[in-house]
């Protein structure tokens, strides 16, 4: 049975829980873009370099600074030559810090796997149609098919732990929530998830986005982007 859409609704989706986390993009544990994922640390082979390794690492960095001096020759490299046995770090350029050979390959491949290593809290959105018995969010009754798109939410480079996931209308106030626990997919970077809201898709042909998704991840308090959405249609 094939069900239309008939206008919009101003109420929120009954019988779900609506808590907000408090405060905004930058609430307490929230880094900023380069939040590292759980278990990981900025590595500060100088003030500003914040490529997530792990603790072991940035205390070998350390003590690598902390060294470098001592490991320095007049050369055929200038002052900076390493004494025998020792190459520069390049943890970043003009990284002339004097390390194991094999110190500097590790951070040449903790620099290749940076961007996995964050809580960017990407999101996406995708549609789906409901099949039998399924109600499109997870659940199933004896409810027939049709034909009109609903709400998926997607993420990915979330920690390992609880997102809780919204869709607001532009005031702020919510019309859907749910939550999901992040994985790991193959193909996508850090904590992966898909949630079926059950939520109707209300975007047609010039009609502009009055609501947007987000999610939250809990153990950095860190938001992603809005996503634009049309949310709050009826069906008949």
């Amino acid at each position: 049975m094939k069900r239309t859409l008939l206008g919009f609704a101003t109420a929120a989706v009954a019988g779900l829980s609506f808590f907000v986390p408090a405060g905004a993009a930058h609430a307490s544990g929230d880094f900023g873009p380069d939040t590292c994922l759980e278990g990981y640390v900025w590595r500060e082979a100088r003030g500003i370099d914040h490529v997530c390794v792990t603790p072991s690492v940035r205390s070998q960095t350390w003590a690598d600074n902390a060294a470098a001096s001592s490991r320095w020759i007049s050369g055929a490299y200038g002052p900076h030559t390493c004494v025998n046995g020792y190459v520069w770090r390049e943890a970043f350029s003009g990284d002339d810090v004097c390390v194991y050979p094999s110190v500097r390959a590790q951070a040449w491949a903790d620099n290749a796997a940076a961007a996995n290593r964050k809580v960017s809290a990407r999101l996406w959105i995708t549609r789906y149609v409901v099949g039998p018995h399924d109600n499109g969010d997870g659940t199933s009754t004896s409810t027939s098919t049709d034909d009109i798109a609903r709400l998926k939410l997607n993420g990915d480079h979330y920690n390992f732990s609880q997102v809780r996931l919204y869709l607001f209308y532009n005031n702020r106030h919510v019309y859907w929530s749910g939550s999901v626990t992040a994985a790991a997919h193959s193909g996508y970077a850090g904590g992966s998830w898909g949630k079926k809201t059950g939520v109707f898709d209300c975007s047609r042909p010039g009609l502009a986005a009055n609501g947007y998704a987000q999610a939250y991840d809990v153990l950095s308090a860190r938001w992603s982007p809005r996503v634009p959405v049309r949310i709050g249609c009826a069906v008949l």
